[in-house]
């Protein structure tokens, strides 16, 4: 491939059902729906056998047993799937210098350079071949100049395949496809598209930028861009240990224990939603109290994967009750999110409704158009702002600290 840039895309093949067969390989050819048992649940993820019937993540169980009634239901194993994403990760770790985990399941590496040593192909098929021996886990990848392109490509490639896009093609390979093969393509932006004529990736192609731009202002240039196959982000280096926190000092030390805890649900309910808002799930939580003579504790407890308030915020209440000393004045108070991945709200699917996503879609569209603090639940309604911040997921640093007297 000369000197251009290659990035190949990699994603586990229907995963969590992937790794519930290799638990129970009696599952095997069966079609598969994990999520919540319950009609109120949600579809996390679901085989390729059940998809054949039209059930999709994120679908009304109900709807979904509707379809496919011999499904079998498995409510799903977090901590399970974690371990699992885990293994892969340090495979791939240990055979490349540059690689990003986009989510769970899927990872971008760079292979620029490597065409001289290796073969970029050649090293692709070997990574991919290690972790289906060792994991057990089948993987698809795509392989082109850059990460839409190859994600694109990955998806042609399921279940269990990989496929070449060469330097120069990637117009017309683009070009056949439905424009909700673009990633960031959602319903209201697909609805969008329809209603301009669009369809397929061959007519935005066509369409002058400036029309898109007028349409759907800076995201239309850079939808029009990816239809060209033109896509300059990089991929960015993967480390393990991100997270986000808040802190708050007090202007005099308290042991006002409704105002601490009010805080404190506060402070993880807004991180909760900064959370969200980088489509991340965190799977650790820590409590930080500092009393008034500067001796400072802290407390952390890991989690299944989530990006839940009603998970997340029980748990910062759990060890805010363990590690309070109700006899000592505080002086400061901190909550943080740790071992963050992509994901967003799909790791909370085993187990929360549809009404649950819905109304954290809600409340999550006011803050964003509103503020951080437009909304909140009724036991953190008396904090008071728990200072700014930025988006943790812009490029930005990881570890956030908005420290403020009160």
């Amino acid at each position: 491939m000369g000197s251009e840039a290659v990035i190949t895309h990699m994603d586990l093949d229907s995963f969590f059902v992937s790794v519930e067969r290799l638990h129970n390989p009696s599952l095997n050819n069966k079609p598969i729906i994990i999520g919540g048992n319950s009609d109120r649940g949600v579809v996390a993820s679901c085989s390729y056998e059940a998809r054949k019937f039209g059930v999709h993540s994120a679908m009304p169980m109900k709807q979904a047993k509707f379809l496919c009634p011999d499904a079998i239901i498995i409510r799903g194993d977090s901590h399970s799937y974690s371990e699992h994403s885990r293994m892969v990760t340090e495979i791939i770790a240990e055979e490349v210098p540059l690689y990003e985990k986009s989510s769970i399941d899927e990872f971008y590496i760079d292979l620029t350079g490597m065409e001289k040593f290796f073969g970029t192909w050649k090293l692709a098929m070997h990574i991919k071949s290690r972790i289906e021996k060792e994991t057990g886990l089948p993987i698809s990848f795509g392989l082109s100049s850059n990460k839409t392109v190859s994600k694109i490509a990955t998806g042609t490639a399921k279940p269990h395949g990989q496929r070449l896009i060469d330097p120069g093609t990637e117009k017309p390979f683009l070009a056949p496809l439905s424009v909700k093969k673009i990633p960031g393509v959602g319903n209201e932006t697909y609805k969008t598209l329809r209603n301009l004529g669009i369809q397929y990736i061959k007519t935005l192609q066509e369409m002058p930028m400036e029309l898109m731009e007028r349409t759907l202002h800076k995201p239309g240039i850079d939808l029009w861009k990816k239809a060209q196959g033109i896509d300059n982000r990089r991929v960015e280096p993967y480390h393990e240990r991100k997270s986000i926190g808040t802190e708050r000092t007090f202007e005099r030390d308290t042991i006002d224990v409704a105002k601490l805890t009010t805080l404190v649900s506060a402070m993880a309910e807004n991180l909760t939603y900064h959370l969200r808002k980088g489509n991340k799930v965190c799977a650790c939580v820590t409590v930080k109290v500092r009393y008034s003579d500067f001796n400072t504790h802290s407390l952390q407890a890991r989690i299944p994967y989530t990006s839940a308030d009603h998970h997340i915020i029980p748990k910062t209440l759990e060890l805010f009750e363990k590690l309070y000393n109700r006899r000592l004045l505080v002086r400061l108070i901190g909550v943080r999110l740790s071992d963050l991945v992509g994901g967003g709200f799909q790791m909370n699917l085993f187990e929360d409704s549809e009404e649950i996503a819905n109304l954290y879609q809600a409340m999550d569209k006011i803050r964003n158009r509103f503020g951080d603090h437009a909304i909140k639940r009724a036991n953190g309604i008396d904090a008071k702002s728990i200072g700014r911040y930025d988006n943790p997921f812009d490029g930005g640093p990881p570890i956030l600290l908005a420290n403020r007297r009160s």
